[in-house]
């Protein structure tokens, strides 16, 4: 019997094959191939028949083949800091976990923690959201988060198959990287969004108004959400264990390593925090950091462990995924969707409600072809229009983008998330259990309250 998944590929690539032989007036025929290719790939991805790296190489070979974009724009993925701060990210994961460091931070937190389940997923995310206000960049916190977060499900008795285990994992994933979204510094996204406007519209967003205009709501109150849904749908118990009380004390040797592993982490910790002060991007720093962890007779990771903890499948895919963004931008595709979907919404002034939720929804509805990063870079050069046609300042206009590009249907969308599930082992299909009704939620509650709050702080 053939699966719906199947079937759902199946319809998505016919789908694709009508508009490459029948694309519509407005679109040019390289637009149409992109868009054929990139449903089909994004239908693989979402639906996880075949593996993630499988559907990256078919874009890959066939952007190239059909010559959609120049192999610079197609291997582009390759040459962004996000694929090394995940490069990185997993040199870390192995130092930390091999000397034993994870463990030892997951005794500190199961003995603040443990007293109950709310208490531990709880404590993890208002963690994972401090964290944000320190650490620049979304994949850093993931990449340095998951190998305690497992060490800790494995201190209070979760299992590999365990409900609690996966919710930890969860936690994380969302902990690292939803709230940040309403951080201006702290996401890919924000920083894009901010850049177009200055460069675009010549518009400062500052910290405090980003701040105050989207934390409440999307920071605070999403992530309080996110817990009590994780909560709900992957219940347990955490345990504990016979050494709950106990420290573990290491050898020598093992302790001069951690000592290594610690010196390393602050100072890269140190680098990515005054990132704004010196100018080196978090990958490039993660780069130096992982050398000293792999160089012999210094760092703490052997050439075996190396080879055993890079997932170069998972490189692949996240490739894909910024490859995606990076050709749909590069052919104009990314414009043309986002003006079709402005045709067909009731934008018009004095319509304050309907105006707010139409601009979220095709800062989202984009962000489902460009991915996340692309929103900002497609929706921005639109902003004058947009508020010609809705009455709002541009400022209204930029900050709608946020709620839209925040709010993750599929894990492909998102990066971090999509790594967060790889390190802790995790099946991908458990973070839909999550974002579905998460956006739901997020289109019934958190955007009507959203608007309400700007109302009152004057936005319209």
């Amino acid at each position: 019997m053939i699966s719906l998944k199947k079937l759902v590929v199946a319809g998505i690539t016919l789908i694709a094959i009508l508009l490459v032989t029948m694309p519509t007036a407005s679109m040019t025929h390289n637009q149409a191939q992109t868009l054929a290719l990139v449903l089909i790939t994004l239908s693989l991805w979402a639906t996880g028949i075949v593996p993630g790296y499988l559907a990256s190489l078919g874009f890959f070979a066939c952007a190239l083949i059909l010559k959609i974009a120049p192999p610079a724009t197609v291997f582009s993925g390759f040459t962004s800091a996000a694929i090394w701060l995940i490069f990185t990210g997993f040199i870390i994961a192995a130092a930390i976990r091999g000397v034993g460091l994870s463990e030892r931070i997951g005794i500190f937190l199961e003995r603040h923690l443990i007293s109950s389940y709310g208490r531990l997923l709880g404590g993890l995310m208002l963690f994972c959201m401090l964290l944000a206000f320190i650490m620049p960049s979304s994949l850093g916190r993931t990449v340095l988060m998951i190998p305690i977060g497992m060490a800790l499900a494995d201190r209070v008795g979760f299992n590999p198959k365990a409900k609690g285990r996966t919710a930890i994992a969860l936690v994380i994933a969302f902990g690292c990287h939803i709230p940040s979204f309403a951080i201006l510094p702290a996401n890919i996204p924000n920083i894009v969004l901010s850049g177009a406007a200055q460069t675009i519209l010549g518009i400062n967003v500052t910290y405090a108004h980003y701040l105050l205009l989207h934390y409440p709501i999307l920071g605070i109150l999403k992530s309080s959400i996110i817990v009590v849904m994780i909560m709900f749908f992957f219940p347990d118990h955490p345990k504990s264990t016979p050494s709950t009380n106990q420290d573990i004390s290491p050898d020598p040797l093992m302790k001069r390593k951690q000592t290594t592993v610690i010196i390393v982490l602050l100072l890269t910790l140190g680098f990515w925090m005054t990132d704004s002060i010196h100018g080196i991007n978090p990958a490039w720093i993660g780069i130096v950091a992982a050398i000293i962890l792999l160089m012999p007779g210094i760092g703490v990771v052997t050439p075996n462990e190396f080879n055993h903890s890079v997932n170069f499948g998972l490189i692949l895919f996240i490739s894909g995924i910024l490859a995606v963004g990076a050709v749909v931008n590069a052919t104009g595709l990314g414009s043309w969707f986002a003006h079709q979907l402005v045709h067909i919404l009731p934008l018009q002034p004095k319509h304050d409600f309907i105006n707010f939720l139409s601009l979220c929804f095709v800062s989202f509805a984009t962000g489902l072809i460009t991915t996340l990063p692309g929103v900002p870079a497609v929706i921005t050069p639109m902003t004058k229009e947009l508020a010609s046609l809705t009455g709002f300042s541009l400022n209204a206009v930029l900050m709608t983008q946020v709620i839209g590009f925040s709010t993750v249907l599929f894990p492909y969308q998102s990066g971090p998330l999509t790594v967060a599930m790889q390190l802790s082992e995790q099946p991908m299909n458990k973070l839909l259990k999550i974002t579905i009704p998460l956006t739901i939620i997020t289109a019934l509650v958190l955007v009507p309250m959203d608007y309400l709050w700007w109302k009152f702080l004057g936005m319209f």
